[in-house]
């Protein structure tokens, strides 16, 4: 997945146990893949962005995982993060997007573990930021994030 493509529609649900359909959304969206709640750098990474939220401007933000809804809500409630996260447990929203360890992910072999990722989607389901990370300890560049929502 990358810039200029036409973003996979998909329909996950939060760990509020509310739908999320990326297409019926009427705001940008950023998606947020992460490999694992209570992860170190996941909660630093999602820490960060619910206490500069408001630097997203308008955009709805999402977390998204494979991690159960369970795991999810338990997850949020800890951190009290500020947004959504979307359980992409069968892990085929992650493949659409490109970012979905391959049965490499440490020496155990995981095969549904979400790549650290962000993409940003504008109005009109098309993908105006992509970031698809090898190796879970790197952070996406939320500044670039932050400066592509500006733009839409």
């Amino acid at each position: 997945m990358t810039t200029g493509d036409k973003a996979p529609d998909f329909l996950l649900y939060s760990d509020k146990n509310e739908p999320f359909k990326l297409s019926l959304q009427e705001k940008p969206v950023v998606l947020l893949f992460f490999p694992g709640a209570f992860t170190s750098v996941c909660t630093t990474e999602l820490n960060t962005v619910s206490h500069e939220l408001e630097a997203y401007g308008s955009a709805i933000v999402r977390g998204v995982s494979t991690d159960s809804p369970f795991a999810l809500k338990a997850f949020s409630e800890a951190n009290d993060f500020r947004f959504d996260l979307l359980s992409d447990h069968d892990g085929d929203v992650s493949a659409a997007y490109g970012c979905k360890y391959d049965n490499d992910f440490t020496p155990m072999k995981l095969d549904r573990i979400s790549k650290r990722a962000a993409f940003v989607v504008d109005r009109d389901g098309i993908v105006q930021y992509a970031e698809v990370l090898e190796s879970a300890g790197d952070m996406p560049d939320l500044d670039a994030v932050k400066e592509v929502v500006k733009t839409l």
